[in-house]
């Protein structure tokens, strides 16, 4: 059984690319969908389709809008939703997509550190699970094939 997982959270460094080569490491028969990872074709794709815009406050509600129907339709496809919240970077899309995940009834594995116990809690409350690390989040999905 091939599961598919929308993995969130930034965009800013490779966690995405470690998380498919571990899944890989464990024989997972996981595909892996996520938001828009060139951050230049993310914050630009209003613009490119819609044609330039009067100002940024527009630019971005293009963007936005075409980013969400996006990630909305890569969600909707996902078996399961594992959201990456780190240290380093805010952390405002990793909260949306999580919340969005839950409110669709996906299945949801948080993965935060812990000093974001504390401002994550009511949101950890509402995933199905959290952990602090990747392995641990896979640990959690290689146990469905046990």
């Amino acid at each position: 059984m091939e599961l598919t997982v929308y993995l969130a959270g930034q965009i800013h460094d490779d966690w995405r690319d470690q998380v498919a080569q571990k899944a890989k490491e464990r024989n997972l028969p996981l595909t892996f969908a996520g938001p828009q990872t060139n951050h230049d074709r993310s914050d630009q794709i209003g613009e490119k389709i819609l044609g330039t815009q009067p100002g940024n406050v527009y630019k971005d509600d293009a963007a936005s809008d075409i980013n969400n129907f996006r990630t909305q339709v890569l969600m909707a496809k996902s078996d399961i939703v594992i959201a990456l919240f780190g240290e380093k970077y805010k952390q405002w899309n990793t909260a949306m997509d999580a919340s969005t995940a839950i409110a669709l009834n996906k299945p949801t594995i948080l993965i935060r550190p812990e000093s974001l116990i504390h401002p994550l809690k009511e949101l950890s409350n509402k995933a199905n699970v959290t952990v602090e690390t990747v392995e641990q989040a896979l640990d959690v999905i290689s146990y469905i094939y046990e």
